[in-house]
């Protein structure tokens, strides 16, 4: 089997190296409508079967499509947040096959006159440098209903809960060229969904998956057959599901094959793709104007209700925080990657005003906040600690009511019993204290204790100075001003 390089991605034959090259086809659904693309029917995950499809969904007979205004609207809105152009004008078509889960033989799709042109994401994948894909357009669609094969021995069963609920097809061009470059890819764009709330991302639930297409070639040679790999649901499968294909596809040609156009499927117990069938192109389809739906025509109005809809994105979020609130990039990645965690981060801010700067309330956020969400298996919507009662916390530490030991004290209590921090401060005396007496007399009896030590410090062992910052802190039970220890301490060593 042939093997991957790993600097410069490259798949190892042979006869050389082969470069990868990768788009994706990602269906997103839109969340946001709670309704279906062309009828009132409920998106709900989890429903019971069938108990979501109207009329329209199953397709009885006079029943007519009206499109869901809410659908197209947060379409376009994802295509401004893509940075895409919006076509002012386009049209549905439909697209014929049969299969036993879709009622009306066709499905209503966009094909020559798509909602949305060409737009780009930038991506930062963890072995490069930052690099722009392009995305070709995006269609919006009504999906297939779902066939299940495991409720009877000898039949199948039809659940049409998802015919018609609507779907952003976004198709990249083919500008990766890794695994990692998709990986990086649908993460941002899963990301960028959620900001805008058109899609919820839940690739778990079916409400974002991909077609992987997958072609190799010699470097600088021609593009070459591609396969597309449907319907992969996360982001490591995605990423496996490329790094076998490419494999595959070396050994093929290395070995005097050639490469068919098909349709695969990913196995993701085996790691592996197989085959599905062979990739129909656009006139098997036989794809003509639906005639049932008039075109769509967008209006000034409606686009700039759209524009002005549109929250600030993760890019402009993470220059901001690196900008004006002196907060690292990685800290800043990190704050921008999920939508809830920015927006818990923001409402920290907001409760801490001017009390606590950006870079200390980050720090504290990821390595406190997150290290105690972590350990306790919880997400930051389930934090037992409000964005309020952390801004309280940190502003105790500002002003110089508790030290840093202290304040991790604090933050135990606060996440086991949800009290705010100045409560749990009042009633078990954890404030810190700066009274100078009481830390010289502690200082006193420290360097008492440890006579030879103060002799090396002396002889020039400055590295001592922590050991004796740490016995008067620990002799002071952590509530000592660590500020006022440090200048008490090196007046008494001289």
């Amino acid at each position: 089997m042939a093997t991957a390089a790993s600097s410069s991605y490259r798949v190892q034959g042979a006869t050389g190296e082969w470069e990868v090259v990768i788009g994706l086809e990602v269906h997103a659904q839109i969340t946001a409508s709670k309704a279906k693309l062309f009828s009132g029917a409920a998106t709900a995950f989890g429903a019971e079967p069938n108990a979501q499809v109207s009329l329209v969904d199953a397709a009885m007979p006079g029943m007519l499509p009206v499109p869901n205004r809410e659908c197209i609207r947060q379409a376009v809105r994802t295509g401004m947040a893509l940075d895409a152009a919006i076509n002012r004008w386009s049209r549905f078509d439909r697209k014929n096959y049969f299969y036993a889960d879709l009622p009306q033989g066709y499905q209503i799709s966009q094909l020559y006159h798509p909602l949305v042109g060409e737009g780009s994401v930038t991506i930062e994948p963890a072995e490069g440098e930052e690099k722009t894909i392009g995305i070709e357009r995006i269609h919006v669609e009504q999906d297939a209903g779902k066939l299940m094969h495991d409720q009877h021995p000898t039949r199948s069963y039809v659940d049409l809960n998802r015919s018609g609920v609507a779907l952003m097809e976004i198709v990249s061009k083919p500008d990766m060229r890794s695994p990692a470059d998709a990986g990086a890819y649908l993460r941002k764009l899963r990301s960028i969904l959620r900001y805008v709330g058109s899609c919820d991302g839940n690739m778990e639930e079916g409400s974002m998956r991909a077609d992987v297409n997958v072609s190799v070639r010699k470097p600088g040679e021609a593009f070459g057959t591609r396969t597309e790999t449907k319907n992969v649901n996360s982001v490591r499968f995605v990423m496996q599901a490329i790094e076998y294909e490419a494999s595959r596809q070396v050994d093929v040609l290395e070995s005097g094959g050639r490469i068919v156009q098909e349709t695969r499927l990913f196995d993701p117990d085996k790691g592996e793709t197989r085959s599905m069938r062979s990739k129909e192109d656009a006139h098997d389809y036989r794809y003509f104007p639906d005639p049932d739906l008039l075109p769509l025509e967008l209006d000034e109005a409606f686009l700039a209700e759209c524009r002005d809809s549109l929250p600030e994105l993760p890019d402009a979020k993470r220059r901001r925080y690196e900008n004006e609130l002196g907060i690292s990039a990685y800290n800043a990645d990190v704050l921008t990657a999920e939508v809830e965690t920015a927006r818990w981060f923001e409402a920290l801010l907001k409760e801490a005003g001017d009390k606590v700067g950006g870079k200390a309330a980050s720090n504290w956020v990821i390595s406190d906040l997150f290290g105690a969400l972590n350990r306790l298996g919880l997400s930051i919507d389930e934090s037992p600690v409000s964005p309020k009662q952390g801004a309280a916390l940190l502003a105790l530490v500002a002003d110089g009511t508790l030290s840093g030991t202290l304040a991790k004290q604090v933050f135990e209590i606060m996440l086991e019993t949800r009290e705010d921090p100045a409560a749990i401060v009042e009633a078990r005396g954890l404030k810190q204290t700066s009274d100078t007496g009481a830390i010289e007399a502690e200082i006193a009896k420290v360097l008492a204790a440890n006579a030879d030590k103060v002799e090396q410090y002396k002889a020039g062992k400055q590295a001592l100075f922590g050991f004796f910052v740490g016995q008067t802190m620990k002799a002071m039970a952590g509530k000592a001003n660590p500020q006022v220890v440090n200048e008490l301490l090196k007046k008494a060593l001289g």
